[in-house]
Order: C-alpha cells, then sequence, then structure tokens
C-alpha cells in the first residue's frame, strides 16, 4: 500500500501499565512502525524495570502503582504520578525534543504533564478513552449536579482546551466531547480495534460441533459491578438448572471481584465457573477461539450506555459470536442481526438471549458472519491511518514535516 511515513517525536503519557494497556499499546506500536521515536512514561508494578525497550517502544515508568480502592487514594495516586511525569518530562525536553506529548486519559489532567514540552512548542494530544465525568457517574452514583462531577467537567473543558488535538474511541463519546465544548475539528475518533499482530488476519471462524463439550461462555475485561459478571453469574446459574451443560471462564482483575467470586460460590458455581485473573493480551487472543460465545454484560448507567466495548471486536476478529448490551454506544455500528442484543442490567433477558444463541447454531453462524463484516469495516489496519492522518496534519503544523511528503512502505 502506498502511505507516508513520519519523522519525529512523541512522548505519550499514560496512568496505567504498559503494554497492558491495549489502546496506549496499539497507537505506541504503530507509530513506532511509521517511523517515529515513541516514549511511553507509565505505571510500574513490583518487579518491573524502571526503563526498557518493548518492540521499539522506550518505557519510562515512574514509581507509582495503581490501588483500585476509594476517592481520596486515586486523587492522591494521580497527583503523585502527574507530577512526577511533569517532572520527568521537564527534565528530559531540552534533550529528547519531542514533537507531541500524547496524553491518555484518565484523569484528564493528565495534559498538564506536558507544560514544559508544549512551551518548547510540542503539539499535545489528549486521548480520551472514556468520558470521565459519565465514568465517576456510574461508579459512584453521584448526579451531574454534584459538585465533584461538576469539578470533572470544567477539567475536560479546560484539558480539552488545552490540547492542540483530541481523539476518542467512539462515535457516541465524540458527540458528547464535541457537545461539551471541544471544536469538532479538533476532535478525531480513532476505534479500540484489535492489532492484527496480536490478534492475527482475522482467520476464519471454527464454531465447535454441537454437544462436543460444554457450551463455554467467556468475558474478558475489568472486573466492576457496572460490567455486570452478577448478572452473567444468574444466568448461568439459571441455565444450568434447566439442566444445561455450559461453563463461563472469566479473565480480568477489578474491584469488583472478591464479590463477584463470592457470589459464585454463593450460587453453587464454582466448578462451572472459572476465575483466571488477570493474563497477557496475547493469552487473551489465543484462548478467545475456545469459546462458543463471548459475553459482554454490562449494566445500563450513563457510561456503559455511550460505551462501545473492545471485547465485541475482539471476539469476532477471532471468530466468535458475541451477546452485547443494547446501547446507543453499540448500535452506532452494529444492528439487528450482527450481534446478540439483550436488556442492560436485565439478567432475565441476558439469560434468553444466551439460550437463543446456545439453542441455534445456524442462528450463531449468521450472525457471526454479519457482525464480522460490521467489524471489518472498523480493523485496526484502516483504524491506525485515522491516526496517522492526525498525526501528520500535527507534525506538519510543527514544522517536522511538509504537507506533500510521501513514501512507499
Amino acid at each position: 500500500m502506498t502511505a507516508g511515513l513520519l519523522q519525529g517525536k512523541v512522548c505519550m503519557v499514560v496512568f496505567s501499565n504498559y503494554p497492558d494497556d491495549p489502546r496506549v499499546r496499539r497507537d505506541a506500536e504503530a507509530l513506532e512502525r511509521r517511523g517515529m521515536e515513541v516514549d511511553i512514561v507509565c505505571l510500574r508494578e513490583p518487579g518491573e524495570p524502571a526503563r526498557e525497550v518493548v518492540k521499539g517502544v522506550n518505557v519510562h515508568r515512574l514509581p507509582v502503582r495503581r490501588k483500585r480502592t476509594g476517592k481520596l487514594r486515586y486523587i492522591y495516586q494521580y497527583a503523585s504520578f502527574i507530577g512526577l511525569a511533569a517532572a520527568h518530562l521537564a527534565r528530559h525536553a531540552p534533550s529528547r525534543r519531542w514533537d507531541v506529548v500524547h496524553a491518555h486519559n484518565m484523569p484528564d489532567f493528565i495534559v498538564a504533564a506536558a507544560a514544559v514540552p508544549k512551551l518548547m512548542g510540542a503539539k499535545v494530544v489528549l486521548d480520551l478513552h472514556d468520558p470521565m465525568p459519565e465514568v465517576y457517574m456510574s461508579k459512584y452514583g453521584l448526579a451531574e449536579n454534584h459538585p465533584a462531577i461538576r469539578g470533572l467537567l470544567g477539567i475536560e473543558r479546560w484539558a480539552m482546551n488545552y490540547a492542540d488535538h483530541c481523539i476518542t474511541a467512539n462515535e457516541a463519546f465524540r458527540v458528547l466531547f464535541v457537545s461539551r465544548g471541544c471544536p469538532v475539528e479538533r476532535m478525531g475518533v480513532v476505534l479500540n480495534s484489535p492489532d492484527e499482530s496480536v490478534f492475527g488476519d482475522w482467520p476464519e471462524p471454527r464454531m465447535r460441533p454441537v454437544g462436543e463439550g460444554p457450551f463455554r461462555l467467556m468475558y474478558h475485561g475489568t472486573i466492576v459491578e457496572r460490567h455486570g459478571l452478577d448478572s452473567l453469574l444468574q444466568a448461568v446459574a439459571a441455565l444450568r438448572a434447566e439442566g444445561r451443560a455450559v461453563e463461563l471462564v472469566v479473565y480480568g482483575e477489578g474491584d469488583f471481584v472478591q464479590e463477584f467470586l463470592r457470589r459464585r460460590d454463593e450460587l453453587g458455581l464454582a466448578e462451572s465457573v472459572d476465575y483466571r485473573g488477570r493474563v497477557a493480551l496475547e493469552e487473551i487472543a489465543r484462548v478467545i477461539p475456545e469459546a462458543d460465545l463471548g459475553v459482554i454484560p454490562n449494566k445500563r448507567y450513563r457510561f456503559t450506555e455511550l460505551n462501545l466495548p473492545t471485547r465485541i471486536l475482539e471476539y469476532l476478529s477471532k471468530g466468535v459470536p458475541a451477546v452485547a448490551p443494547d446501547t446507543r454506544g453499540v448500535r452506532d455500528y452494529f444492528n439487528d442481526g450482527t450481534l446478540f442484543f439483550f436488556e442492560p442490567g436485565n439478567a432475565s433477558s441476558l439469560t434468553q438471549t444466551i439460550r437463543r444463541a446456545m439453542d441455534d447454531p445456524a442462528e450463531r453462524q449468521s450472525i457471526l458472519g454479519l457482525g464480522r463484516v460490521v467489524a471489518l469495516r472498523h480493523a485496526w489496519a484502516s483504524e491506525q491511518e485515522k491516526l496517522v492522518a492526525i498525526y501528520r496534519d500535527l507534525l506538519v503544523a510543527r514544522g517536522v514535516m511538509h504537507a506533500t511528503q510521501n513514501v512507499r512502505e
């Protein structure tokens, strides 16, 4: 294909772990492959080196860990990390001369770490993975007029105006951020599509014959209350009470893990629900084809109504049909016949939908095929071109590249 190589240096700042964060990893590796020098400033877990090179990306880990505890602890961790990150960027900006600082939320105030490079002429990108006010309204049950939410909205507006360009993860988020003051020309969308270098080039699906072992459901992702793992446990219990051979395997971590395990045991599902904890993305890509159905059991909250779960695209890319919540964020991309939809937060609806998928292999095959057609339109091979185009414009504005510069890869 004909595509332009990029010239320049970027520093990404993220309150997360690298390379565990899939969106950050996709962006970093895509830009590195296009010729940019990429630095990452991130959290550091025990046993991780302070510095290393991962697939050509220079990783700098600061001595801060994320612990999923109360609100005050989060504020302390955010402040500690942003302060250290700002000091790190200020110290190294004269020698590294970054052309772009790419700040990944949450929190939105993370763009403040780019202060010194911005003064030296660097362009600033704010990557809004999630709308922080909606996340906190959903997580803590806060109203939109709560002082904390009003404060988050103010910080969000400041951060979007401080950045030279903003990126977000789906169309519903884009509409929301534009409605809250981000100029439409400075807001782009790059979907969280599965990276083909990890998930493969959309292999042909292989559906297991009926009766070849228990029907396997799979969930992977953050284990939090809003993601509806309790509803999924109820669905598994109801299906097993009908005498159906069904099992569930769960990957991930979060502040709902202990409650999830307690409810699993309370429902007598210890032998049917296998919790495997956090694993590398490569392992997720390897095990998805072992499932018969991927389940995204989200409840309905302000945030989940707008979110497009990455897991949908990951399941489809590996040839597994998906059960998904009937929400605006999902419906912007998928319609009837492409996913198994259920009413979010309704355990009975989730049970009925899984039962329907189990009972009709032909429908599973049809829905998988049509779902993959939609998902392929947004494969990372095409989504990354949106990221590259944004960077090209920023580098041209920075004076690093010429507008007409284009080479054959």
